[in-house]
């Protein structure tokens, strides 16, 4: 295939995970008014939102086997429908019950929606052509995220928090479309049909292989922090912490979320310039452990200079930082192409986002509880130590020691 259309195809694949990063981050800015018309608390909301990677882990296995044997657009368009129709369901929730399905429903259809063009662009590409694009579609997805800083926090301000709901839909229904009429139709490689316990039984050999056991503790709070950070418990740090208002809380989170569409990019570029994605990765993730105890430290810091508190200036570069340096995350699919086949590549690509969100649904989970004992910033310091702990793990376990 030529390599416009190669580019274009994977542009297009990635709004579905535009609209994904958007409807999993939305929270953040309304974490007081869902928390208020569900009847809930912000430790409830943590975990119901909690169901959505839980979700999206949880289907991410079958999903990795559908790429590889019915194809990226297939499986795409299907998950795009899915997800659609989860976010009209959290649009129309009344109160816990249905707002926890409805996150049920968006997490297993967003479940491919990094997978679709990172697996297409494999397929395609040579490796120093996706160790860019890897970076790029993260960074085309991660848009997402900045609809749901600033524009999603003045709908929900001018309107309520289900609009920004049905504005994540509107953008379901148009990434079907440009897939649906614009994406080429791919062909996986012929194969031998076998059952589903084999499949399965086969993913579980590539996840342990020794090319991906250390990947796969490092995923596992790496997107963790990014969905705690940026797309829980900084809104409500900023808004019941520093005192900002929802307007200005979503503009340092838009700030944040610039750092993370552009990181990826450069990250790509910076691996394919200079090598050593292990000690990039490591290094990255174990600085923005540290990035995370500044903020949650800015307090006795303030205390320490004779300051009432540190000025949000702290928190802005603190969290741009962090969305920037982060984003080294990316740098784990390269190590995953490499490790695997090209015929095992969907379902090799899918045991490593298997980790991200399977990491995210736990530590998400667990930071509801330790913000019910000490508030938004252990909750936040609940993701570097986690980022710590997995950093070093990898480091460990690293391929090609």
């Amino acid at each position: 295939m030529p390599a416009t259309p190669v580019a274009l195809a994977i542009l297009l694949l990635c709004t579905g995970h535009i609209f994904s990063n958007a409807a999993r981050t939305l929270p953040a800015v309304a974490v007081d008014v869902l928390t208020r018309d569900l009847g809930i608390t912000a430790t409830e909301l943590a975990q119901i939102t909690g169901i959505f990677p839980a979700a999206f882990a949880a289907v991410m296995i079958p999903v990795g086997i559908a790429l590889d044997r019915y194809g990226v657009k297939r499986t795409n368009l299907f998950l795009l429908t899915v997800a659609g129709c989860g976010a009209v369901m959290a649009a129309l929730a009344t109160g816990p019950w249905s707002m926890a399905l409805a996150q049920a429903v968006l997490g297993a259809g967003c479940s491919g929606m990094l997978m679709c063009p990172i697996t297409f662009a494999a397929r395609a590409l040579t490796a120093p052509r996706f160790a860019v694009w890897s970076g790029i579609i993260q960074a085309v997805g991660n848009t997402g995220m900045l609809l749901s800083a600033s524009p999603l926090a003045l709908l929900i301000e001018a309107v309520d928090w289900r609009a920004g709901f049905w504005a994540c839909a509107g953008i379901a229904i148009l990434a079907i479309a440009l897939v649906a009429l614009l994406v080429p139709s791919d062909r996986p490689a012929p194969t031998p049909r076998r059952g589903l316990a084999h499949d399965l039984r086969e993913v579980g050999r590539v996840a342990l292989t020794p090319g991906l056991r250390g990947v796969m503790v490092f995923t596992f709070a790496s997107f963790a922090a990014v969905l705690g950070v940026r797309g829980l418990w900084g809104g409500p740090w900023l808004m019941e912490v520093k005192g900002l208002d929802r307007i200005d809380a979503g503009n340092v989170l838009l700030a944040c979320t610039v750092a993370l569409t552009i990181g990826p990019a450069l990250a790509g570029l910076v691996l394919k310039r200079i090598g050593h994605a292990p000690a990039l990765m490591t290094i990255s993730h174990l600085t923005c452990a540290g990035l995370i105890a500044l903020i949650v430290a800015g307090g006795p810091i303030a205390g320490f200079l004779g300051l009432p508190a540190m000025p949000i200036a702290w928190d802005l570069v603190l969290l741009v930082l962090f969305g920037a340096i982060i984003s080294f995350q990316v740098l784990a699919f390269s190590l995953v192409r490499g490790a695997v086949p090209p015929e095992q590549t969907g379902r090799a690509l899918s045991c490593a986002n298997l980790s991200f969100f399977f990491g995210a649904a736990v530590l998400q989970g667990l930071s509801g509880l330790v913000a019910g004992w000490g508030g938004n910033g252990a909750a936040l310091l609940t993701f570097a130590v986690a980022l710590i702990i997995c950093s070093l793990g990898f480091w460990v376990l690293r391929p090609n020691r």
